[in-house]
């Protein structure tokens, strides 16, 4: 067994107990775990103060003194612990609130110890709660005097006795138990490339480092191995897929694509959307199966871009089907793809929850003779009853929110899998797209087709909705139409926000009937409600749309003009993107409105600035992406490749890149990794349990 996979319990000082709480607070189960339990910052050793010059402020100071005096001081609930604690000219004291019974035996008086802890002032007189303790003797055998490691912990793990003093010292316990037998994970050329220290003295130096120099070395070098060995893998698993899985060729570009391209495109593609297809058909004329993800801004053209691709698949004899996460996008996709589409000899169906059962024995039979050429769906087109005579090609529409056993099911539709291309409309930054996605390929439609007017943002406080009601009331008078969307369906007990209920009845106060028809539409109305005001709203027969972010995906009414998002604070930077998105469809000027109230986060600030300051989805995201970071961003589903020891994709983006680069370059040198420089490459990847299904196969 490698020693460093030895259970953490039997690490000198650790035991069973305090093993179990180590593996339930912080998932340290083996002793390579605990090497790689990395500081979430480093605290200046080298300074002590004198009692008489403590700064007035509650930061973390280092005294040298002695504890003269102990007593027990009973409270409201429980009692508490206090020291007087003196550096032989002024006095103060140390506080403990639980753990009383442990610290009292194992403090001694009259000894030199170094205290270290955040300072507390009542009046005049400072104080420190539950204080790192050591003996100076102990403290000058340390492995460093200046800077020291701050591990994350929690309150649990305090109150059990498991101090940062004790965390230090299983470390250290650890390194010695090694001696500096690290075994090394990069090649020497890689390492000469970005003069990267040795694993050993990274190692050493991240949880006791000798200087801030040797201390920045070792984050880089950790930094970047962690970056490159998931890009490693990604790429990998990427490159095995395309050996292992088989795909249909799709040879030619028949009658469908080429009626299609030159009678019945309704506008000039843009070059991203020209070079987009080219990449695409690269892709499925070469016998491996295709795994891509298509991003591209709101109103790119991604729906067009996926239809050309479906008639290169009816092309060569397959069928198609397109997935979509909600009835309403589903429904908008078959509405739009019949347009396109016009008198072309193309059978299109149409599969959501609520299909009625003759229709869906209807489409069961077009399926499985062969007679559909497109399915457009919702989640039910997954489904085992669905069959397919030969599914070609899976379009998956904002494939966020579907999960991966969902995305599977479409795979085992065909013994040879249909290619696959997932959209999204919700810009990745490229940082994020190359760890979340690292394993597909990725295209990306960054322009907007010409003539699209860029859509006016602005932020407007709740004290100016007079004037907003006034120039919504002008756009009406022009024929345009609203959007008012609320983030609540019910009022909120806790958060004083306009709730959707109110916010419909003071709207059809300002814009009372007969002269104005106002829909309401939201979450908890029954989908044919849902549709029969929609309805209404696409035929004109409303002017103004009260709802919630039900429509921020797939309503296209490019009539609409305006979109008004009221608690405009409370929506996240993609959602608040999306939803502008409904607007800015058709030839007419259009406008987003954020309301707000006057009470801002710097964070709220911050979004409705951006929102203000850029229509690119691209730069949007990348401010979302600082703003929430990658695990937020991404949802628990695509997030756990990000559960990063010791970089961060934002900050650390520039190590990102050069570890997919090198990655790349090296796997198109050496795909198998036989070469000799490379060795600690394989027997660090034979070691990594998450992606030794890929060793197996390479090797």
């Amino acid at each position: 067994m490698d020693t460093l996979q030895t259970p953490i319990e039997y690490l000198k000082g650790i035991g069973p107990n305090r093993a179990n709480l180590l593996k339930q607070e912080l998932n340290i189960f083996t002793f390579q775990d605990l090497l790689h339990f990395f500081p979430k910052r480093y605290i200046d050793r080298s300074t002590f103060y004198k009692i008489k010059d403590l700064p007035k402020n509650t930061s973390e100071i280092q005294i040298k003194g002695k504890i003269i005096d102990l007593k027990m001081i009973p409270q409201k609930r429980g009692k508490r612990l206090v020291a007087t604690f003196t550096d032989e000219e002024n006095n103060m004291e140390l506080v403990w609130f639980r753990g009383h019974q442990w610290i009292k035996e194992s403090l001694k008086l009259n000894v030199v110890y170094v205290i270290f802890g955040r300072l507390n002032w009542y009046g005049n007189r400072p104080n420190m709660p539950h204080p790192e303790m050591e003996t100076l003797e102990n403290f000058e055998k340390g492995f460093s005097k200046n800077l020291q490691a701050i591990y994350p912990s929690t309150e649990k793990l305090l109150s059990k006795g498991i101090s940062q003093r004790v965390i230090i010292k299983m470390m250290g316990e650890l390194l010695r138990s090694f001696k500096n037998s690290f075994v090394e994970t990069l090649p020497d050329d890689l390492r000469s490339k970005y003069r990267l220290i040795d694993k050993n003295t990274a190692l050493k130096n991240i949880h006791f480092p000798e200087n801030q120099d040797i201390l920045t070395a070792a984050q880089n070098r950790l930094k970047y191995e962690e970056l490159f060995f998931i890009q490693l893998q990604l790429l990998m698993k990427n490159l095995q897929r395309k050996q292992k899985i088989k795909g249909f060729v799709f040879e030619k570009v028949g009658h469908h694509f080429n009626n299609f391209f030159k009678n019945h495109l309704p506008f000039e593609l843009t070059g991203a959307q020209k070079r987009v297809v080219r990449e695409i058909r690269k892709d499925i004329g070469n016998g491996q199966q295709m795994n891509r993800l298509l991003q591209g801004d709101v109103g790119s053209g991604k729906t067009i871009v996926s239809l050309m691709l479906m008639l290169i698949a009816a092309d060569n004899g397959f069928q198609s089907c397109l997935m979509a996460p909600t009835e309403i996008l589903a429904k908008q996709h078959f509405i739009a793809i019949n347009s396109f589409i016009g008198d072309l000899d193309i059978t299109i169906g149409m599969l959501t929850g609520s299909s009625k059962k003759t229709e869906r024995t209807k489409l069961a039979t077009q399926l499985e003779s062969g007679e559909l050429d497109i399915l457009i769906g919702t989640h039910a087109v997954i489904e085992e009853k669905v069959q397919f005579k030969n599914l070609g090609l899976a379009v998956v529409d904002e494939q966020h929110r579907f999960g991966v056993a969902q995305r599977a099911k479409l795979w085992r539709k065909n013994s040879t899998p249909p290619h696959v291309l997932v959209m999204t409309a919700t810009p990745i930054p490229r940082t994020l797209a190359m760890s979340v996605y690292g394993d597909l390929d990725i295209s990306v439609i960054d322009e907007l087709p010409p003539g699209r007017k860029k859509v006016k943002t602005i932020h407007r406080f709740d004290s100016n909705r007079l004037k907003v009601f006034k120039f919504i009331a002008d756009e009406i008078q022009k024929g345009r139409q609203i959007y008012m969307v609320y983030p609540l369906i019910k009022e909120s007990e806790k958060m004083d926000y306009k709730d959707l209920m109110d916010g419909y009845k003071s709207i059809v106060r300002a814009f009372p009937p007969p002269k104005y028809q106002v829909s309401i539409v939201h979450g908890q109305m029954p989908s044919k409600d849902k549709d029969y005001e929609m309805e209404r709203y696409v035929k004109k027969q409303t002017q103004i749309m009260v709802a919630t972010t039900v429509i921020e995906v797939g309503v296209n009414v490019p009539n609409a003009s305006v979109m008004v998002i009221e608690s405009a604070e409370r929506f996240g930077l993609s959602q608040l993107h999306q939803l502008r998105g409904r607007v800015g469809r058709g030839n007419d000027q259009s406008y987003c409105i954020l309301m707000s109230s006057h009470k801002l986060s710097t964070e709220a600030k911050t979004r409705l600035e951006t929102m203000t300051a850029t229509t690119d989805g691209f730069k949007i995201a990348e401010v979302d992406l600082k703003l929430r970071g990658p695990g937020d961003l991404m949802g628990t589903q695509q997030s756990g490749v990000l559960q990063l020891k010791i970089a961060d994709i934002i900050k650390d983006n520039q190590w990102l890149k050069a570890a997919r680069s090198d990655a790349t370059a090296l796997l198109l040198e050496d795909p198998q990794l036989e070469a000799q420089k490379n060795t600690p490459l394989r027997q660090t990847l034979a070691k990594m349990k998450v992606y030794q299904n890929i060793w197996n196969y390479i090797s």
